[in-house]
C-alpha cells in the first residue's frame, strides 16, 4: 500500500514552467513504477509520463515529450514532473500514481493521489 500526496499545481502563464511533486509513504517506494496523469474538464484521464522503480526506464505522451520530465528521487520517495513551455491545453488536474515494476509503464496503475491543479492562461 503506498499513499500519494501531489503538490506545486497553480496559475502560470502560456510558455512559463511549473514543477510539480509527489510525495509517497511507504517503505517500498523504490519498488514501485511512478506516473504522472491529467484529466481536463470533460475529458478522460490522460497519460503524461512515466519512470521506472531504477530510473533506468521513461515514457511520455506525444504531447507532452519534450517539453516535460519526469524524475525521481527514492531516497526521498518522491517524484517529480518539470513541465515547461506550458500552453493552454495543458489545463487539467495533475494525479500522481503508483503501480508495481512489472509491465507496461503506460497503463495498471493501482494507487492515485488526490490531483493537483494547473491552469495555464493565454
Amino acid at each position: 500500500q503506498v499513499q500519494l500526496v501531489e503538490s506545486g499545481g497553480g496559475l502560470v502563464q502560456a510558455g512559463g514552467s511549473l514543477g510539480l511533486s509527489c510525495a509517497a509513504s511507504g517503505r517500498t517506494f523504490s519498488s514501485y513504477t511512478m506516473g504522472w496523469f491529467r484529466q481536463a474538464p470533460g475529458k478522460g484521464r490522460e497519460f503524461l509520463a512515466a519512470i521506472s522503480w531504477n530510473a533506468d526506464s521513461t515514457a511520455y505522451a506525444d504531447s507532452v515529450k519534450g517539453r516535460f520530465t519526469i524524475s525521481r528521487d527514492n531516497a526521498k520517495t518522491s517524484v517529480f514532473l518539470q513541465m515547461n513551455r506550458l500552453k493552454p491545453e495543458d489545463t487539467a488536474v495533475y494525479y500522481c500514481a503508483a503501480k508495481g515494476p512489472l509491465g507496461s509503464l503506460r497503463a495498471g496503475y493501482s494507487y492515485w493521489g488526490q490531483g493537483t491543479q494547473v491552469i495555464v492562461s493565454s
